[in-house]
């Protein structure tokens, strides 16, 4: 039985036969029928909830009870949908009513009473609605009926709600103990180290807690055990406990198993108070240590009273799965347990299922268990309980098999990882129950937003409605409630999203059934009657038999494809879907278009009118139907990015149900269509847009009371200073971020200076505001709003291109400002005391980031060092100042705080690094001079990371320069116009990880003396970069001694010949050469290189391209044999690859462009048997394709481009295993595809262009699973 259907089943019926059940017994109360059937859906309802818990507990074991919790789930649905039909209904005739009123009040002004009337006549509409009813609402009754008769049959029947809470209790997690086998237990050894000191350091005040906080199954109770069972700290403690709390919180409980324990005796006291007067007596003056397991209770009174008898000496560790819990104690520290380690993970599974640390004995299964590994994801107990299942299966098939099977269903039954985490599932709420399964839909690895998930939970019906809470509110209160339970884990790529752990998501599934079904890749499947939420993973192409399996979803809820656009790739979903799926799925809540080539949308939104979201971001939509109108239900639409929209639907005052309507990066919209301020629910409008000529819109406004979020407003060109006040922008206190903006042509006839500075003053925001952006604007002065102390919450302010403004506001009031940035002030030539603003003694406190950008006339910028008793920037943490062509002088030097410093563009600044202490980061491009007059060489600092390009005068001797750049990480060099050697400066290699040289025309050497004579001393670099460098020749010999750099890459040295006498870097892994003319080969058999030997070289990526006098890649024999990945691309007198004609046999992707001369790519494909594809463009003196394309079992994608000898593939034959793109272009003689392609079972894309004249169409037709075709000749 899925989750949706289970005990979270019991909300949704509350919520069907409570609110929304009232609503349609008062639409239906005229008509005396289906009156009287949903007064019996209200009495029958009640009594089937009130059996539920039971029906829970004993569908486990009933089938017959099973079936009925579905049929009861599938009734539920229905009789939502139903309900949804009254509310639409009732809703239309409400909107239809108040607009034939509006009309007929204008045309009773213009015509005489006795002639006027309507059409419109509200009742018989209504009746007639209600008897198309009728049928479908007496279904639901037999129904109803139908499970309530099955119900008394059955024998269920309502008990006490404490019963329910303690059902699950037996069927839960084995107690742990301090026993459990923990020896093969690795990857935490640094948190058991600091947990051991913690619990030995010195604490007079009282008890310390630890918490060992994290996801079940990640070793936070082994930890625990570790740390307890060390020997240093059985030495300190005098006594110890271990108690399994899990979850049943009982005082009384607890306090007992710690006495025993302590005691070694049993207690017979059932009394708190004694217990706990015993254990403070036995506790007196001793050391003791406490570990309370698996806490699940976050009642802070709770814990309050189990701690009282401990005092000083007592060390507790709490483990948890829940943040709250973690909070609730107070601890020294919470330990937030991650995902171990690849190779700790492997140690469990191997010690597990082979007995040993790793695969070094069992070199056969080393392949296969390391991607079984791979598949536990860091979690300990995944890995114990796989490495188990895996002791019996020592053959390697059996390991295959197992990997390639579905192994987390079997976890439940023989391993224990699904039940761990059910246990996690089990305690949550059944509101919860439904977000949670509802997340099943979600790819694995999906990084999602946190308002992602709940405008799409609020769609669908799941954030029940509480008093004085709205549904954002309420859906971040659930959100928050599952992050805190780590069934949502913060991502560590982005930490504003959010993942699911891959075990999280397949219990998602497992709860969810078949209510959610997810498509996953090519596999064939089915959906359930049952089903009423989908998703899949988009592919370039879906074609018809994509959709097939909704052809019975017509209960259908949820049509939610994940599209991940991108530059350079499209998607594309079939007409068929648009035109005949889509008008079938009536029952729509969500849909999502996002992402795919769509520019209109036939008009069949008139069909989904229980629509609650609507997503067509990333397309490239043109219009919107009218039909859009009609969704009175809507709440959710996203337009995001559709860039090719021009307008949205003019009647759209009549979505009355819109919350959230993102239009950002729609920029061909010129305006809001009238009426927007009728949608007084609105919570999230990203944009309101002011036309040309339509400056009162902005009125419209002052109804949205309810906006929050991030708002831009544009057109203010367009506006008055009465219309800006009428729209009380300080009224909408939940805008957190505000972007105003004016037009960019300053020059119109309808730009005012003066009116522009009466719209700013009139928009002043709520002192809630956060962010706030001006841009455009075009008055002389800004406001004195901006400058008010009182906007506390203000964290970041952005004027820009502000270009009449003569000066800046005094915005250093702003006590808890972090980032700031102005640009653009075209008029402003010197910035002082007015950005501080007049006795200010306390300036900026809280700034953290400051830019100044294309400001042209700026001369002077004076911080007003002259006050010491004044505190300017004390937290400036990074400052940018950016082409300001005219900025004259020096930094200032009180920035004490400063780690990043750019400055770029700036040609009379005088840039001195002497007074930052803590800099880390330089970035100089263009500026007047770089000094550096630090008084001792104990106080510099060497930087982390250095940029330094086209700077005038170097004012810093070859000692400070060393001392300053030697060790920074990374390194770059642009624009040294006279360098010659990099020691001239007192620079060199060795001490930095990252190197680029760019534009140093005379450089002729990179190493130093010292370097040549210091080999001993093993250099760090990791990548090296070098550019137009024109007299570069040749690579320095102690490139040999780089046992670190991976990666290189030389760009335009035109003068650069081959490696020639140095060896490549004995770890470099990757290649790539753009644009050295002169380059003839890479190594030379004169210069007895052994660059390229199989033997040394562990090259596996290599591109070349525009080296138009590359004859070779190697002139022998041998040849680098990891290389997966070779690119040459425009070398015009490149005849071989190699003269032995053979590739390397590791190679995966072999790419040849433009080389017009090359006649032979190699002999056979006999030993490269590892290419997964082949692109080759312009190879017209290309005899023929190598022997044994055919035996290229993993090849996926063949192009080929301009083979003039190219007629058919009869004798190289072609790959049919995995081949999925098949292309052949410009090739004049070729005449048919193969007679077999049809047997090609994973071809997607074929494509054949500009080839003979009548290429026919293959007798057997083409594969079943194409995608894609185009043959043409143009």
């Amino acid at each position: 039985m899925s989750a949706i259907g289970e005990a979270a089943l019991s909300g949704f019926l509350e919520l069907l036969w409570g609110r929304l059940l009232d609503s349609a017994l008062n639409f239906v109360a005229d008509h005396k029928q289906l009156r009287q059937q949903l007064s019996q859906w209200k009495s029958i309802l009640p009594d089937i909830q009130a059996v539920l818990d039971d029906a829970e507990e004993k569908q486990i074991k009933n089938r017959g009870v099973k079936n009925w919790l579905e049929d009861l789930q599938d009734l539920a649905y229905d009789v939502d949908d139903i309900l949804d039909d009254f509310a639409y209904e009732e809703l239309s005739l409400k909107l239809q009513k108040t607009q034939a009123q509006a009309s007929t009040s204008k045309i009773q002004k213009l015509i005489p009473t006795c002639f006027t009337g309507t059409s419109f006549n509200p009742k018989a509409t209504s009746f007639l609605f209600k008897n198309t009813m009728i049928p479908k609402v007496k279904d639901i009754t037999d129904r109803l009926n139908s499970l309530a008769t099955r119900r008394s049959n059955l024998g269920l029947s309502e008990i006490l709600s404490q019963a329910a809470t303690s059902k699950g209790k037996q069927t839960g997690l084995q107690p742990t103990s301090v026993m459990d086998e923990a020896v093969e237990y690795v990857g935490r050894n640094k948190e058991k180290q600091e947990m051991i000191e913690l619990l030995k350091g010195n604490n007079s005040d009282g008890v310390s807690v630890l918490s060992i906080v994290g996801m079940g199954g990640v070793g936070k109770t082994t930890l625990a055990q570790l740390v307890y069972n060390d020997t240093t700290i059985n030495e300190f403690f005098d006594h110890k406990a271990w108690v399994c709390v899990s979850d049943d919180f009982d005082a009384i409980k607890i306090t007992k198993e710690i006495l025993q324990s302590i005691t070694s005796e049993p207690c017979a006291y059932s009394d708190l108070n004694l217990l706990q007067v015993k254990l403070k007596e036995k506790l007196f003056r001793k050391k003791f240590l406490l570990v309370l397991d698996d806490i699940w209770n976050d009642s802070y009174n709770d814990w309050t009273i189990l701690r009282s008898p401990f005092g000083v000496g007592t060390r507790i560790i709490v483990t948890t799965r829940l943040q709250n819990v973690s909070s609730n104690v107070n601890p020294v520290k919470a330990f937030f347990l991650d995902k171990l380690p690849h190779d700790d993970c492997l140690s469990i599974l191997t010690q597990h299922a082979l007995n040993a640390i790793n695969f070094s004995g069992h070199l056969q299964l080393k392949e296969v268990g390391e991607k079984i590994v791979i598949r536990c994801n860091g979690l300990p107990l995944a890995a114990k309980a796989i490495g188990s299942l895996l002791r019996t299966a020592k053959d390697h098939g059996e390991w295959e098999r197992i990997y390639e099977s579905e192994i987390w269903d079997l976890l439940e039954d023989q391993c224990g990882i699904i039940p761990a985490l059910r246990l996690s599932y089990h305690h949550l709420p059944s509101h919860l129950k439904r977000c949670f399964a509802y997340c099943s839909l979600l790819p694995k690895d999906y990084e999602f937003e946190e308002e992602e998930m709940i405008l799409l939970w609020r769609a669908e019906g799941f954030l029940l409605q509480e008093v004085k809470l709205r549904t954002k509110d309420l859906g971040n209160q659930y959100f928050q409630d599952l992050v805190s339970r780590s069934f949502f884990q913060i991502s560590n790529k982005d930490k504003s999203r959010f993942v699911m752990h891959d075990l999280i998501n397949d219990l998602a599934q497992l709860v969810a059934g078949e209510i959610c079904s997810k498509l996953e890749g090519d596999k064939k499947q089915k959906f359930s009657i049952r089903t009423r939420h989908s998703s899949y993973v988009a592919s370039e192409y879906e074609t018809v038999k994509k959709f097939e399996v909704f052809d019975k979803a017509n209960s259908l809820r949820t049509f939610l494809p994940f599209v991940f656009p991108s530059y350079y790739q499209e998607f594309y979903i079939t007409n068929v879907m648009l035109v005949d799926l889509l008008p079938r799925l009536g029952y729509l809540r969500v849909l999502s278009l996002c992402g795919y080539h769509i520019t209109e949308l036939p008009d069949v939104l008139e069909k989904l009118k229980q629509l609650h979201y609507l997503k067509f971001s990333y397309t490239k939509i043109k219009c919107l139907p009218d039909s859009l109108c009609t969704l009175y239900h809507l709440e959710t639409l996203l337009l995001k990015s559709c860039y090719k929209l021009q307008k949205l639907p003019s009647k759209m005052e009549n979505v009355v149900n819109l919350q959230y309507l993102d239009i950002s990066g729609a920029s061909l919209i010129e305006r809001m269509p009238v009426g927007i301020g009728s949608l007084i629910n609105l919570q999230r409008l990203s944009d309101f847009i002011i036309g040309e000529g339509d400056g009162h819109h902005i009125r419209e406004l002052k109804y949205l009371l309810s906006l929050g979020g991030s708002f831009r407003l544009s057109g203010l060109e367009n506006v008055n200073g009465e219309d800006a006040v009428d729209a009380k922008l300080n009224e909408k206190q939940g805008i957190d971020r505000l972007v105003l903006q004016w037009g960019t042509d300053f020059k119109k006839d309808t730009r005012n200076n003066e009116i522009e500075e009466w719209v700013l003053n009139s928009l002043c925001p709520s002192k809630k505001l956060e962010h706030l952006v001006i841009q455009n604007y075009g008055g002389a002065k800004f406001c004195t709003w901006i400058t008010d102390s009182s906007f506390k919450n203000m964290l970041s302010l952005e004027l820009r291109n502000c270009k009449n403004c003569k000066s800046v506001p005094s915005i250093g009031r702003l006590p808890f400002l972090k980032d700031l940035l102005i640009g653009g002030l075209d008029e402003v030539n010197n910035i002082g005391v007015e950005l501080f603003g007049e006795n200010q003694s306390n300036a900026f406190p809280s700034l953290e980031t400051l830019c100044f950008e294309g400001m042209p006339n700026l001369e002077e910028w004076d911080p007003c060092e002259g006050d010491e008793q004044a505190s300017k920037f004390p937290n400036l943490h990074k400052l940018s100042i950016r082409e300001c062509p005219q900025l004259l002088g020096r930094l200032p030097t009180i920035l004490q705080s400063l780690q990043k410093l750019e400055i770029r563009k700036c040609r009379r600044l005088i840039v001195s690094i002497s007074n930052f202490p803590l800099l880390l980061e330089l970035r100089v491009e263009g500026c007047g001079e770089l000094v550096d007059e630090g008084s001792s060489t104990e106080e510099v600092t060497s930087l982390k990371s250095v940029s330094l390009s086209d700077i005038s005068m170097f004012n810093i001797s070859t000692e400070w320069m060393m001392l300053r750049f030697a060790n920074s990480e990374d390194f770059n060099i642009f624009g040294w116009k006279k360098l010659e050697s990099l020691s001239q400066n007192g620079l060199g290699l060795v001490g930095h990880r990252f190197i680029e040289i760019y534009d140093c025309p005379q450089l002729v050497c990179l190493e130093t003396e010292d370097e040549r004579l210091q080999l001993d001393k093993i250099p760090d670099v990791e990548y090296l970069r070098i550019r137009k460098c024109r007299r570069l020749k040749r690579l320095p010999k102690v490139l040999h001694s780089f046992t670190y750099l991976t990666r290189m890459r030389l760009e335009r040295c035109s003068n650069f010949v081959s490696f020639g006498e140095s060896n490549f870097p004995p770890a470099l892994k990757k290649l790539e050469i753009w644009g050295c003319m002169n380059l003839q080969y890479l190594v030379d058999k004169k210069e007895n290189n052994k660059s390229m030997s199989s033997d040394t070289c562990l090259l596996e990526h290599l591109d070349i391209l525009l080296c138009p006098s590359l004859i070779w890649l190697s002139s022998r024999g041998d040849i680098c044999n990891p290389l997966q990945h070779l690119e040459v691309s425009s070398c015009s007198k490149l005849g071989s690859l190699f003269l032995n004609a053979k590739l390397p046999v590791m190679l995966k992707h072999l790419h040849i462009w433009k080389c017009p001369m090359l006649e032979c790519i190699a002999q056979d494909f006999h030993e490269t048997t590892y290419l997964e594809s082949i692109f080759i463009w312009g190879g017209q003196n290309i005899k023929s394709l190598p022997q044994g394309l055919d035996k290229l079992t993993h090849l996926e994608k063949i192009q080929l481009d301009g083979f003039s000898s190219l007629v058919s593939f009869e004798e190289s034959g072609l790959p049919t295993t995995n081949l999925k793109a098949f292309s052949i272009s410009n090739c004049e003689n070729f005449k048919a595809l193969p007679d077999c392609i049809n047997n090609f079972p994973f071809l997607q894309k074929l494509k054949v262009c500009e080839c003979s004249a009548d290429i026919p169409f293959p007798e057997k037709g083409f594969p079943t699973n194409l995608t894609s075709l185009e043959i043409s000749n143009e």
